[in-house]
């Protein structure tokens, strides 16, 4: 698929398996997720640009390669991206978090916004949105709809799963947003739940039901 990147890396997909497995608890959920998205912030930036500087080492001067100032925002998708923010963060400290709530009706299926809290730049940010799940894509294409009302440009959405309806959706209607994601699945089930999926991410990240 188009603007799609599934992580093939050995660590992501041990550590997905078992974020995967419904005898996994809540505590070592939350570390795994962390973990995984910590991972996946090291391709998501690949292309990140660079340039020159100068620099003194301890034994001479030296031209040596730094990110070129380019600004990065990260934005979880509540409640379950919030699972996702700390990893980015340790390899990321100086983006900034923003933070969209959503959530999905039960009988329309349709996402509703209770939340919107964006950096006042977003225009010249590069935009990452989290989601450990893509399912319909409907609360992707609602947050994504956010960002560029605010007049987001460059945005990448991240998630450990995705289902290939979800990501028909989301690239239906914004098809320039990359998607990177551990695995696409099967399909969605009658009550779009990810097959084989997962579970319910926030209810296995924070313990409810």
């Amino acid at each position: 698929m188009d603007n799609v990147f599934v992580f093939d890396h050995p660590l992501i997909q041990h550590k997905l398996s078992i974020i995967r497995d419904e005898n996994t608890g809540a505590k070592e959920f939350r570390e795994l997720v962390e973990e995984v998205a910590m991972l996946m912030a090291y391709e998501v930036t690949r292309n990140l640009p660079l340039e020159e500087v100068e620099i003194k080492t301890p034994i001479c001067t030296t031209r040596s390669k730094m990110i070129s100032g380019k600004k990065l925002g990260i934005i979880p998708i509540l409640r379950a991206g919030l699972g996702m923010v700390d990893g980015m963060l340790k390899l990321i400290p100086a983006a900034k978090v923003g933070h969209i709530g959503l959530y999905r009706d039960p009988v329309t299926l349709e996402p509703v916004e209770y939340y919107c809290k964006l950096p006042p730049d977003v225009s010249e940010r590069e935009i990452i949105l989290l989601d450990p799940m893509l399912a319909t894509g409907g609360s992707a294409s609602a947050a994504v709809h956010f960002l560029k009302e605010k007049g987001a440009v460059s945005i990448k959405l991240m998630c450990l799963i995705a289902a290939p309806e979800g990501i028909k959706a989301l690239h239906d209607k914004y098809p320039d947003v990359e998607v990177y994601t551990g695995a696409i699945d099967q399909c969605l089930n009658e009550h779009a739940y990810i097959v084989p999926g997962l579970g319910d991410a926030g209810d296995r990240l924070f313990g409810t039901k």
